[in-house]
């Protein structure tokens, strides 16, 4: 293999970029992006850079001297020609290559009601950071956030504490309700609502309201909730269009091995946000969290080098974190629907406590509220386990 290309040039795409290089791989190297910027970190975009706290130099991923390879910023990809082994770009440039990893991530999803005006926003790039970050900072009053998720329920706490009147809106009854399940949800409501956030949970959006500029959200049982500015964080959807044509597999996202090898194709592997990968423990999953985008991205290299049929699986447990307020919440593993949740160290109305999820007398999640000093601890413990059920899948 001589040549790799990499289509997308977020943490992902920059973490297989550095992990051919550390495994070996001399060849040529180009790593594509869509935006004009080089890598960044998403995660403070809802929390430290938004918040003023950190700058734009503090988010900026290092890029090590000597990585040599081509830069293609401000280039999206438009299509996938595997006969050829061409990405074909959107401004007709072609890029030929032996070796691919896609890794063009996923976009904020904007559902049916949603209008492009003066105050309404989505919080996935550095750009929609430093618009959202100008408009409360000249004029912004009354926030209405509409999605009580990961991104949701950060951006609600940050412009709480820069003195925002906040209301955090979502179709469920529970913040984060389908990924920490109905007792976890409830103490992330508790936290919100204890820092005065105006909560409207279980009805979903109408319309939003204005004209040039927004000025509210009218829910679906009649309720007007006034707002000059408002953030859509409904979840994403995975950039796999450009390849409508090219043979690979689509669900949800670019589907793949258990190595993060693309089916329907040679020598091309997937990693980050958009990649659907065949877990040897959990099924078919999709992350969406930075330590998956780090990980999965040296997997899909290692699997491009990897002799035929010899890439080990990748299968990792998965780890969330969210900061809100001054809590960490942090979560081990992955909890399915009907897991039985215990708390095995404090109690829900401590300022720290630990929660397990269980499911046929084995510990398929940890849940740690400010419990830091815990989670090597639990990750140990979940990844031993995990280990052994991983072992007999395959076995």
């Amino acid at each position: 293999m001589r040549s790799v290309v990499i289509v997308g040039a977020s943490l992902a795409g920059f973490s297989a970029a550095q992990a051919l290089r550390r495994r070996g791989f001399d060849g040529k190297l180009a790593l594509v992006g869509d935006e004009p910027h080089l890598p960044y970190q998403r995660p403070p975009l809802s929390k430290q850079f938004l918040a003023g706290a950190w700058d734009r130099a503090r988010i900026d991923l290092r890029i090590a001297d000597g990585l040599q390879l081509e830069w293609l910023r401000d280039a999206r990809a438009g299509a996938l020609d595997l006969s050829r082994r061409e990405v074909a770009l959107a401004d007709n440039r072609r890029l030929q290559f032996d070796g691919l990893v896609i890794a063009t991530g996923a976009r904020a999803r904007k559902p049916r009601w949603h209008e492009e005006m003066d105050g309404v926003f989505t919080l996935r790039t550095i750009d929609d950071a430093l618009a959202l970050k100008a408009h409360v900072a000249a004029r912004t009053r009354k926030v209405a956030i509409v999605g009580a998720g990961f991104i949701g329920s950060e951006t609600a706490a940050t412009l709480r504490k820069l003195g925002c009147a906040v209301t955090l809106i979502d179709v469920d009854r529970l913040p984060m309700l389908r990924v920490l399940g109905e007792t976890l949800g409830g103490v992330c409501l508790r936290l919100h609502q204890a820092h005065g956030v105006r909560t409207r949970f279980g009805v979903a959006v109408k319309a939003l309201l204005g004209a040039a500029a927004v000025e509210g959200v009218e829910l679906e049982d009649g309720t007007l909730i006034e707002a000059d500015c408002v953030v859509v964080g409904v979840g994403v959807t995975p950039n796999v269009e450009w390849l409508a044509d090219s043979g690979l597999r689509i669900d949800d996202g670019v589907a793949c091995d258990a190595s993060c090898a693309a089916l329907g194709a040679e020598n091309v592997a997937a990693a980050g946000d958009v990649a659907s990968w065949l877990h040897p423990r959990y099924g078919r999953i999709r992350i969406e969290h930075w330590d998956n985008a780090i990980a999965q991205g040296d997997a899909a290299a290692q699997t491009l080098l990897a002799a035929p049929g010899k890439a080990p699986a990748y299968a990792p447990v998965p780890f969330f974190w969210s900061d809100q307020y001054d809590c960490k919440l942090q979560l081990i593993g992955l909890p399915r629907p009907g897991d039985a949740l215990r708390v095995v160290e404090g109690s829900l109305d401590a300022p720290r406590f630990v929660a397990v999820f269980e499911r046929d007398a084995r510990t398929t999640a940890a849940f740690l509220f400010n419990s830091m000093h815990r989670v090597a601890a639990w990750r140990q413990s979940i990844e031993s386990d995990a280990a052994g059920l991983v072992r007999g899948a395959v076995a």
